[in-house]
């Protein structure tokens, strides 16, 4: 799989947490700097490990699903991109679980992980990809780190409807990479 693909999956992954992001810049009292970075560090670091986390365990069962593990990744970037989709034409803005009233260790940890389930199944579906993991799995959580930040710090600026927007957006990229790898192994 190509930097670029890499890349787009890990700002697809990222969009959650920029979404959750956004709304603590908007609900949070006084979020700066400082709250952005320690949001930016949890959710950066989730998104890297979960990846890691589901790439192991498809390495496990890749050998005996050989056969289709490309139908595998498609369905599995479908479902997540699918969901992404859904959830950013449903759901309101600034519901709870989106906005917290504090940045306490124990909500941030309960949001880096709700934000970073999709990069599991990602990192199930990497397993079926020559990738290289644990460079995936940074840039992964590199780019969730700076989205995180931003979001933050421009959340009072941009509000719902680019938190829908963004979210939207990356639901329908990982869709894309996941026909992608499809029509590559299908016609390749």
């Amino acid at each position: 799989m190509d930097l670029i693909a890499i890349f787009l999956i890990a700002v697809s992954l990222a969009l959650d947490a920029f979404a959750v992001s956004v709304s603590s810049g908007i609900s949070v009292p006084g979020f700066g700097w400082r709250q952005a970075v320690k949001m930016g560090c949890w959710f950066g670091v989730f998104q890297f490990l979960m990846p890691l986390l589901g790439w192991a365990l498809g390495s496990s069962v890749s050998r005996y699903i050989e056969a289709v593990d490309h139908w595998i990744a498609f369905a599995l970037l479908a479902l997540i991109g699918g969901k992404m989709v859904r959830e950013s034409l449903r759901k309101g803005c600034g519901g709870e679980e989106e906005a917290p009233g504090d940045l306490s260790a124990r909500r941030l940890c309960v949001l880096a992980v709700a934000t970073s389930i999709d990069a599991l199944a990602v990192g199930v579906s990497m397993a079926f990809m020559p990738v290289d993991i644990l460079s995936s799995a940074g840039i992964i959580g590199i780019v969730a780190f700076v989205l995180s930040v931003v979001g933050g710090l421009v959340g009072r600026r941009l509000g719902c409807l680019f938190q829908r927007r963004a979210e939207l957006v990356g639901g329908l990229v990982l869709i894309g990479i996941g026909v992608k790898i499809l029509c590559e192994h299908l016609m390749g």
